[in-house]
């Protein structure tokens, strides 16, 4: 079912480890890989650690020779090396003002909330290390990655927290956006998986645009994109009073160069967004607030198992 309500609720998020448990973040499937586009990324799946050094025999790979070694003791030496069976997931969570909205089921935030979850959970699930950030705009936090029940815990609570401190007295800083993945880049260690949870306002911006090309070199980001179907058309024609907290206006929706200035606006953004994206080969999910938020990521990430 879709998420519901205008705030998130920690029980429901921590009870989201049930069904995360059918979600494999490591399968790539063709609809993931045709998101992400024709460009392929730096990162190239987990890394490898340094095991040992032994004697060279028939059949090594000659470019694993450790040729300080066979010079030392004059016998040919190879290194040794094990897949790293740990990654570090980080799962960024956005819970800026902009999120507080919602005209189906539940609120921006909320969904984020429970993506971000949902996320966590399977990545643990998998023995994957998990941490994050969760930043309203004004501030972070950040959850350093560990393989540990009660850093997802901390997580979540974090995320909760941001969440019901909504809405905020002031309204985000227009680098906000930037200003987050910068602090993004600060943490992600070269090779983590990165999930992105937000509706990206401000990511049209020169600094986020670059700051978004250094992480798509160095991590494995994939975005998911929040939104509600109010932000992509206005309501039914008629007179609509709204409000930004402090002022009020009358909104008629049934002038037609309103409603299709509107629709251009939020699709500009939205073309603009996923060409980034593309460009980058950074595999972007859409959200929205009227669709079930376990629904869209076994679309990417079920587990043909179950």
């Amino acid at each position: 079912m879709p998420a519901r309500g205008a705030y998130a609720d920690l029980n429901e998020l921590i009870a989201l480890r049930f069904p995360a448990r059918q979600l494999r973040l490591a399968r790539k499937n063709r609809a993931l890989s045709v998101l992400a586009g024709p460009n392929k990324s730096n990162f190239r799946g987990r890394g490898i650690d340094f095991e040992e050094v032994r004697t060279y025999q028939p059949g090594d790979d000659i470019r694993t020779i450790d040729w300080r070694v066979t010079a030392r003791t004059g016998s040919a030496h190879t290194k040794l090396f094990r897949e790293e069976r740990e990654r570090p997931v980080l799962v960024v969570v956005d819970q800026r003002s902009g999120m507080f909205f919602g005209s189906s089921h539940c609120f921006k935030s909320v969904l984020a909330s429970q993506l971000a979850s949902l996320i966590a959970w399977s990545a643990l699930d998998a023995g994957d290390r998990v941490g994050g950030l969760v930043f309203n705009g004004a501030e972070h936090r950040e959850i350093r990655p560990r393989r540990s029940r009660k850093t997802v815990l901390g997580l979540l609570s974090q995320i909760a927290e941001y969440n019901h401190a909504l809405p905020l007295p002031t309204a985000s800083a227009p680098d906000s956006f930037a200003d987050m993945l910068s602090n993004l880049r600060r943490i992600a260690r070269p090779g983590s998986s990165l999930f992105l949870v937000s509706d990206f306002r401000g990511a049209s911006r020169e600094h986020a645009r670059e700051h978004l090309f250094q992480l798509a070199q160095q991590t494995e980001l994939t975005a998911v994109a929040c939104s509600d179907p109010m932000e992509a058309e206005l309501p039914r024609a008629g007179k609509y009073v709204v409000t930004n907290g402090s002022e009020r206006s009358e909104l008629h929706t049934a002038d037609k160069k309103l409603r299709n200035g509107y629709q251009q606006r939020f699709q500009q953004h939205r073309d603009l967004l996923s060409q980034d994206m593309l460009r980058l080969g950074i595999p972007m999910l859409q959200a929205t607030t009227n669709q079930a938020p376990f629904t869209l990521l076994q679309q990417f990430y079920g587990d043909p198992r179950r």
